[in-house]
């Protein structure tokens, strides 16, 4: 049966691995698609990656929620007809293959559009399947240290690394967004298309705001993203905060509650530009008013007046009164990692039902369903996993 949601109905074949491309997916499962992971003898390599679970990778549990899970070997003929069985009614595909994989294993655009018209096809790569760059393998700190993102993180003489996979995670969501509105095309042309998705894209867009050199602009011209000044995580008497103060409003109200209101009518200090000229001035004194409370005082003594917030632990997201109230968390059941939290899902429809929770699969957890769906026979099924076709 079709899961509740928008995109009920819709069938994705998840070939993909790691975080950009299965993340993109599971937001694709969050809307009501069905989507069929599958994954090689070996298992996604995020399965791999290090985590104190000891039945499964959290990562993994995190990225790929929301998805049923078959095994093929698809270096196998038995396999790769199992797979194009799942592709002539799909309406589909994600991948991430180097450009040239697809077409050795038989699925490339052009194959699989002869045999599916209507399947949306969307293959996310690192650098796009074009240029001197197309063949190398792309990942999401390799694409923040070539854009830019590591040097306005740290310094051009001192970059440092954004932890948490920025670029795969807006990967995924332009994945989401590019293949919904294919197939919203698809109603009215009748025909899937191709969707290409790259780290290299996701990294540059994530810096729209940057990526402008205007004509007769040096090279070294600062980038205007960093407000200065006020704005940023202050220590306290106990705990950091971020303060955002950058309209009057709220410049006077951080001014008045922590009792430096002459800072508030001193003209030199009447902008965001000036008070980031003064930096040097200013971020002193309002650091000393901060050691009156501890972060989390601050945080209500400010309430709505001053934006702000604790720099918490994502440990405590899972009980925080705002993520419940927003529904964000759900209980998920595991058949090897047990009982766990995580989040329930990153879109919200007003009217539209939505999927009941559902735990990342374990391995090969759906490949004798999935199998079956497609008409295969018990018997069939065991010839097949004799043979290592399937797992």
């Amino acid at each position: 049966m079709a899961n509740p949601g928008p995109l009920s109905g819709v069938r994705v074949i998840d070939l993909s691995a790691y975080i950009a491309a299965p993340y993109g997916c599971t937001l694709l499962a969050d809307q009501g698609a069905e989507v069929i992971k599958v994954e090689p003898p070996g298992g996604d390599n995020l399965r791999k990656y290090p985590s104190t679970l000891q039945a499964e990778g959290r990562a993994f549990l995190g990225v790929n929620r929301g998805k049923s899970g078959i095994v093929l070997d698809l270096k196998m003929p038995a396999a790769r007809e199992v797979l194009l069985r799942l592709l002539r009614d799909a309406d589909v595909l994600v991948h991430n293959f180097r450009p040239g994989v697809p077409e050795r294993l038989g699925i490339g655009y052009d194959a699989v559009h002869a045999l599916n018209p209507r399947l949306v096809y969307c293959a996310v790569t690192g650098y796009g399947d074009r240029g001197p760059m197309k063949d190398k393998a792309g990942y999401d700190q390799v694409l923040q240290s070539m854009t830019g993102i590591c040097a306005l993180q740290g310094t051009p003489q001192q970059p440092e690394i954004v932890y948490g996979s920025v670029v795969d995670y807006y990967a995924a969501a332009l994945l989401a967004s590019g293949v919904a509105a294919a197939l919203y095309q698809r109603h009215a042309t009748g025909l899937g298309q191709r969707v290409d998705i790259s780290l290299l894209r996701s990294a540059l867009a994530l810096q729209s705001a940057r990526f402008i050199w205007a004509e007769n602009e040096p090279r070294e011209v600062y980038r205007d993203m960093r407000s200065g000044g006020i704005t940023g995580l202050h220590p306290t008497r106990s705990g950091s905060l971020y303060i955002s103060a950058n309209t009057a409003h709220f410049w006077a109200a951080l001014c008045e509650l922590v009792n430096l209101p002459e800072l508030a009518t001193d003209p030199r200090y009447d902008s965001v530009r000036k008070r980031a000229e003064h930096a040097d001035e200013l971020v002193p004194r309002l650091r000393a008013a901060l050691q009156a409370h501890s972060a989390a005082e601050w945080e209500a003594l400010f309430g709505e007046r001053v934006p702000c917030a604790v720099a918490r632990e994502i440990e405590d997201m899972f009980d925080h009164p705002q993520v419940l109230a927003s529904d964000l968390v759900a209980t998920y059941e595991h058949p090897l990692a047990g009982r766990y939290r995580g989040l329930s899902r990153a879109i919200a429809f007003g009217d539209a039902p939505v999927p009941p929770p559902q735990a990342a699969p374990a391995f090969g957890q759906h490949s004798d369903a999935v199998l079956a769906s497609l008409g295969y026979d018990a018997e069939t099924i065991a010839t097949l996993r004799a043979a290592g076709a399937v797992a």
